[in-house]
């Protein structure tokens, strides 16, 4: 079974999956940030992305595997840049001794 496995694919299903995550975790910001057009065009590219891991990985189990690495790399590097972009907007707040 693991012979069975295109390398090609798995990378297709770990980039697509990755951008996957990370819409998602977008869309969840904008909807806590409660914008809802960003909240609906995440959601809209979420779904679109999620086409190409879940065509792949039901020809193959195997292919799950892959799917959950990038499922996990996208979340991880979306919160990380979510973080940054965050931290770079926060004013550091004058505290005297």
């Amino acid at each position: 079974m693991i012979s069975s496995v295109n390398p090609f694919i798995a990378i297709g299903v770990i980039a697509s999956t990755a951008a996957t995550d990370s819409a998602y975790v977008f869309f969840n910001a904008a909807v806590s940030g409660r914008r809802r057009v960003s909240a609906a065009n995440w959601s809209a590219i979420w779904y679109l992305l999620s086409a190409f891991a879940v065509i792949s990985y039901t020809e193959n189990a195997l292919y799950v595997l892959f799917a959950a690495l990038g499922s996990w790399l996208g979340a991880f590097a979306s919160v990380t840049w979510l973080v940054r972009g965050r931290d770079a907007d926060t004013k550091e707040r004058h505290s005297p001794p």
